[in-house]
């Protein structure tokens, strides 16, 4: 095994580092997706809930391949639409492929983020929503406020859950050419005979990408714990 990594150093520490940058991209691209789509499933206003809702079982019930080789396939080489100049490869963001998957892991992992802030705004007193309306506040407002500060303090374990899983199913971006840990893994298993201790790398590099996010998670959970 350490004969493996020291012949394939460079290429390994290139491949966490593109499931890193996936992973962080995509956690953002989520967060503001999920937020705003969990604000119109407790909106007032009947087809922003709708809309809200829909999204939700529509992209949590595909399967996230599904949904990164329509974006390649469909919107990328069919439609020609790109996000990406083709040229142009030492961006930090340098293929369509990898932006296309940034999106994909974005608008799916929003679902989830979604239902996680969703139940934390539950967890907010009616009392105190009631409270903001009295002295004026628009919903907007009340929900910038006094809900979300609340929901996100609540929802800090189920995000980082969130987070991890998102960290695993950058690995499916290899279904599109982003040459990520999943990639190297499958061009390491056709040329290496150890597929042993080639899933023995891969494994503690998830494991040393994975772990650290969950302790920190659970302190901040903790930490940021709102009393009742």
């Amino acid at each position: 095994m350490f004969d493996l990594i020291s012949r394939y150093q460079d290429q390994l520490l290139d491949a966490f580092w593109m499931t890193v940058k996936l992973t962080a991209l995509s956690a953002v691209g989520a967060l503001i997706l999920g937020t705003v789509v969990a604000a119109m499933r407790v909106s007032p206003v009947p087809v922003a809930r709708w809309v809200g809702t829909a999204y939700v079982t529509i992209f949590r019930n595909t399967p996230l391949t599904l949904i990164l080789v329509f974006l390649s396939l469909g919107v990328y080489t069919t439609l020609g639409l790109k996000l990406a100049s083709e040229s142009n490869g030492l961006n930090f963001l340098p293929t369509n492929n990898f932006r296309f998957a940034v999106v994909g892991l974005s608008i799916y992992t929003g679902a989830f983020v979604c239902e996680s802030l969703r139940s934390g705004i539950n967890t907010v007193p009616l009392g105190q929503s009631e409270a903001g309306r009295s002295l004026g506040l628009t919903f907007g407002q009340n929900l910038r406020y006094i809900v979300l500060p609340q929901a996100f303090r609540s929802v800090v374990a189920p995000l980082g859950s969130v987070l991890i899983a998102l960290t695993k199913n950058s690995t499916i971006a290899s279904a599109i050419g982003v040459a990520e840990a999943a990639a190297l893994m499958a061009k390491m298993n056709e040329t290496e005979a150890d597929i042993i201790a080639i899933g023995a790398i891969f494994a503690l590099g998830f494991v040393i990408l994975t772990l650290p996010l969950g302790l920190i998670f659970g302190w901040l959970a903790q930490k940021f714990e709102v009393k009742r």
